[in-house]
């Protein structure tokens, strides 16, 4: 999908810097990318306005909070009603564990990334929450084993 907003080589800087250190100052960031303070801040400002930038936010490890049990959820649904789905989405937002849920083609409707305690809590978000909306045919749960590669940055070209 383009973006509305057409991005210079400035715009690409601040995006990959930003990507990357998420807390540098307006002034460190406008030095490294060869602008004014006020213009640095002007584009960061558009590119909040115009959605390429969603939001800052701190990546927390999951390990040291308590939650190191990852789980790749693949539901299915019953079927392909707009009522259903919609319904689905609408409670898939409100449950804290589900960190991403993605509509997906292939062998799954959805595919949900849950970040949660252990064993036991997963259960119970299945029975209490997942189990318990409308419209659900299949649930398929495959844990991680370990991390790999987790990134944030989006790559910038």
């Amino acid at each position: 999908m383009a973006s509305d907003l057409p991005l210079d080589a400035y715009d690409k800087k601040i995006l990959r810097l930003l990507q990357a250190q998420g807390r540098i100052t307006n002034q460190q960031l406008a030095e490294q990318i060869g602008l004014s303070s006020a213009a640095c801040w002007r584009r960061v400002k558009a590119l909040e306005e115009s959605g390429t930038i969603k939001r800052f936010t701190a990546l927390v490890d999951p390990n040291r909070v308590g939650q190191p049990l990852t789980t790749l959820v693949m539901v299915t649904l019953v079927r392909h009603h707009i009522d259903n789905t919609a319904e689905f989405e609408r409670r898939i937002l409100e449950y804290p564990e589900v960190l991403q849920c993605y509509a997906t083609t292939g062998n799954a409707d959805f595919v949900l990334r849950v970040v949660i305690e252990d064993m036991a809590a997963y259960d119970r978000f299945l029975n209490e929450k997942l189990f318990s909306l409308a419209g659900i045919s299949q649930v398929s749960s495959n844990f991680a084993l370990r991390e790999i590669k987790n990134e944030t940055a989006i790559p910038i070209r």
